[in-house]
């Protein structure tokens, strides 16, 4: 895989500091990563990308299919996991059910061709059905909440968790394992060697797990999402076993220094290069985000709306929404993230990063 050197991202960056989208026209089909030679070489980590909030919301995007045509770097799902429903929920505020833009389709003619509010499985099925018809897209970064968390003791645990999106996204994924190549762990890979390049990437989906906002408000449980995923990864290395994980952790919430810290066991701290938080936190000068960038660590900047001065968080201007990625941008955002769906033109940018 080809590592870009900081020479060559620099050079990058002075081509490419005018250039904020793909170029794609509205409502045109913007999944592939048609964009420039030097912006293609830029690594993963070393490029910013624009995410949406929630994109599995009916009043969003009629189809999760739409969500994936829409050139956004990233994409929410909410997954609800307890006992009292079927299987792996998606909704925002129902935990019994499904309530979502998924259609559980078997190839791309069934993307906007049956029922919506289908189970996780259902949009992972639609985001392999859309993936095969698709080769060589952008690469996608699928962020789950998990909203009450993982529920282990009803089969729905991290291992299962892998289990599924192992046999419906299969050779799609970017694992842990691909990151990890020979190291010892995620944060040695990924300070030593990096991310691989965007055109490496192409046609790949990476998995990041946060806890979610029912799990981190009840105070039974001990045991969040990120704590026991990075823990499972740090088994299944032990055992030789790393190919069989399909997610990376998020460690959740800014916070100035070194956030892996809040963790008292230091041995899962390695496996997470992943980190998701506020935009305004990371904006507002208390953090080093370019301690991230530096040591090639992807951050998720949520809420970018928010950082002031504050610009509406659905239809800002297209110019206020591409200075603000151009902001967060420059903060060492490898994801700006936001309601902005309605701006297909600002969801296809990719920036280099700081």
């Amino acid at each position: 895989m080809m590592k870009v050197s900081r020479t060559a991202l620099t050079a990058a960056s002075v081509v490419l500091a005018g250039v904020l989208s793909l170029g794609a026209a509205p409502g045109q089909d913007r999944s592939t990563t048609s964009g420039s030679a030097e912006q293609e070489q830029l690594t993963y980590a070393n490029s910013t990308g624009v995410g949406v909030h929630n994109a599995y919301e009916k009043a969003k995007y009629p189809y999760f299919a739409d969500a994936l045509d829409s050139g956004a770097g990233m994409l929410e799902i909410d997954v609800w996991t307890n006992a009292f429903g079927r299987s792996w929920r998606v909704s925002h505020n129902n935990p019994l059910g499904n309530d979502n833009n998924c259609v559980n389709a078997a190839h791309a003619g069934e993307l906007r061709a049956k029922s919506r509010n289908q189970d996780l499985g259902g949009c992972l099925a639609d985001i392999r059905a859309w993936h095969d018809a698709h080769p060589g897209h952008r690469p996608i970064l699928l962020k789950l909440e998990l909203k009450d968390g993982f529920q282990a003791n009803s089969g729905r645990g991290p291992a299962a968790l892998d289990a599924l999106l192992n046999a419906r996204l299969g050779d799609a994924l970017f694992r842990p394992a691909d990151l990890a190549g020979g190291h010892p762990d995620l944060d040695t890979a990924a300070r030593i060697d990096g991310w691989p390049a965007r055109s490496a990437m192409a046609g790949k989906f990476v998995v990041e797990l946060i806890p979610g906002t029912v799990e981190e408000d009840n105070p039974l449980d001990t045991l969040w999402t990120d704590r026991e995923y990075a823990t499972h990864l740090r088994t299944l290395a032990a055992g030789g076993r790393l190919r069989e994980a399909a997610a990376f952790p998020a460690v959740h919430r800014a916070a100035a220094g070194d956030p892996r810290t809040r963790y008292a066991d230091t041995g899962i701290r390695p496996w997470f290069v992943v980190f998701d938080g506020d935009a305004s936190a990371y904006a507002g000068g208390s953090i080093d985000t370019a301690w991230y960038d530096s040591r090639h660590y992807l951050v998720v900047m949520t809420d970018a709306h928010s950082v002031a001065p504050a610009i509406d968080g659905t239809e800002p201007t297209e110019a206020q929404a591409r200075d603000r990625v151009a902001l967060l941008a420059g903060r060492h955002a490898s994801v700006v993230s936001a309601d902005w769906y309605p701006l297909p033109g600002v969801l296809s940018t990719v920036l280099p990063r700081g």
